[in-house]
């Protein structure tokens, strides 16, 4: 049976998710993204994989999860977990030791196979309460 566009998009989007932000293979990010990529969050292809490393660096045992998926045609959109320990700088700030569980989204929009476009938000007001032991 053929897969449908939205299927093939969100198997796309769910491999990008799985080996660049729960692997770290940063490099992958070349493998998934097109070559007229916009990230519209961290203002490119590099500024994506240096906020990558500093979650990285900040919550080494980080791990995204996916809550909910829709697609439609190019379009899919995440609601995601991420959950991870603070034992590295953030922002300037020390590592405290403590745990996120926080709420993020992130809408790709899917061409060929790869992913063309990003946007994200993500819960700060509770990251950082968390962050700080609040």
């Amino acid at each position: 049976m053929m897969k449908t566009i939205e299927q093939m998009n969100t198997e796309t989007v769910t491999a990008f998710i799985e080996d660049f932000w729960n692997r770290n293979d940063l490099n992958s990010a070349d493998q998934y993204l097109s070559d007229d990529y916009q990230e519209l969050s961290y203002h490119s292809k590099e500024g994506l994989k240096q906020f990558a490393a500093n979650i990285l660096a900040a919550f080494p045992d980080k791990r995204y999860t996916v809550e909910d998926i829709i697609a439609q045609e190019e379009k899919v959109l995440v609601r995601m977990k991420v959950k991870g320990t603070h034992k590295g700088m953030f922002f300037g700030n020390q590592p405290t030791g403590h745990t996120i569980d926080v709420t993020l989204y992130r809408q790709y929009r899917v061409f060929d196979g790869k992913i063309a476009e990003h946007r994200g938000w993500i819960d700060m007001v509770t990251m950082w309460s968390q962050i700080r032991g609040e």
